[in-house]
């Protein structure tokens, strides 16, 4: 079982930033692909930005040059870091940690609000 919960949201101006924080407890944290996800009301859950055990990553178009994800093993903890903050990038936030013999698991989801 492995236990993930994400912290670090809140409200933002336009052009602001957040850093978004999400651990991930129980088994080999740095076995993990872990993945960062956002929903907007009425919309679809979304990929934003992934990073491997290895730690390439990959960001949707939308989000490159302005977010970064990274992550600390020692930490069993991963990062969404969130630069020139727009209003449609207000969403609930999800990580995911993508186990390669357990499944995945999401944490409950942090709210990230953009006011313009």
């Amino acid at each position: 079982q492995v236990h993930v919960v994400e912290s670090g949201g809140g409200l933002v101006q336009a052009g602001g930033s957040l850093r978004l924080s999400c651990s991930a407890s129980g088994g080999i944290f740095s076995r993990y692909a872990m993945g960062w996800y956002r929903q907007a009301p009425g919309k679809r859950r979304e990929l934003v930005a992934r990073i491997t055990s290895g730690g390439n990553t990959n960001l949707v178009d939308s989000v490159k040059g302005r977010f970064t994800i990274s992550r600390d093993n020692a930490k069993n903890t991963v990062y969404l870091q969130m630069n020139s903050l727009k209003p449609e990038d207000t969403a609930v936030y999800y990580c995911k940690a993508e186990t390669p013999w357990m499944g995945d698991y999401w944490g409950q989801g942090t709210q990230v609000t953009v006011s313009s």
